[in-house]
């Protein structure tokens, strides 16, 4: 298997999957999932999972038990890691699963995306200055009100501003001009509004 470089978006990590993978077991302390669960919602491959998932447990950062042949994996809450970690991980690689959770029920949105500095790190771009915030790409025609409630809340939990930026439902595709270029033009994340 061919190594990842270190994650741009907090290069302290191994890799890209490791942050990803912790940051949605420690960013929810009620979520139990199994390893197969894990690595489709990390987009990961299950041997991966499987080793992440080993070291984390043997770091104290997260707990497992069997369930028949199924074996389901949390957080450990007691670690005196915790708190401190899954802020961190939270921060740096819980984003496109926060925005997306906290939009879903927006009435009015046809996607969403996470263009901008964040999305570029998340590719593994390099950059010359940290991430400062999270630029979201609205389209359809949401209800203001309760998109912005919304992100403020977005905004308290990742400890960052969140710049939405709302557009026609077809722009990606029919879109003019040099704002249209630029996010067409490098890294775009598409967010599950599940």
């Amino acid at each position: 298997m061919e190594r990842q470089p270190a994650p741009s978006l907090l290069p302290i990590l191994r890799s890209q999957q490791q942050g990803e993978i912790l940051a949605l077991l420690l960013g929810d302390p009620a979520l139990e999932l199994s390893l197969t669960e894990i690595a489709a919602r990390a987009g990961a491959p299950q041997s991966s999972v499987h080793r992440e998932i080993e070291r984390a447990e043997r770091a104290g950062l997260v707990t497992t038990r069997k369930v028949g042949n199924t074996r389901l994996a949390r957080a450990n809450t007691d670690s005196p890691y915790y708190a401190g970690l899954s802020e961190v991980l939270t921060r740096a690689f819980g984003v496109p699963a926060i925005v997306a959770q906290a939009l879903a029920p927006v009435a009015g949105i046809s996607a969403a995306y996470i263009y901008g500095s964040w999305a570029a790190r998340h590719q593994g771009h390099t950059g010359q200055r940290p991430v400062a915030d999270i630029d979201v790409l609205i389209l359809g025609v949401p209800d203001r009100d309760q998109l912005y409630s919304t992100l403020g809340d977005v905004e308290q939990r990742l400890g960052r501003p969140v710049q939405a930026t709302i557009r026609d439902a077809d722009w990606l595709e029919s879109g003019t001009g040099s704002f249209h270029d630029t996010v067409t033009s490098r890294p775009i994340l598409r967010l599950a509004l599940v």
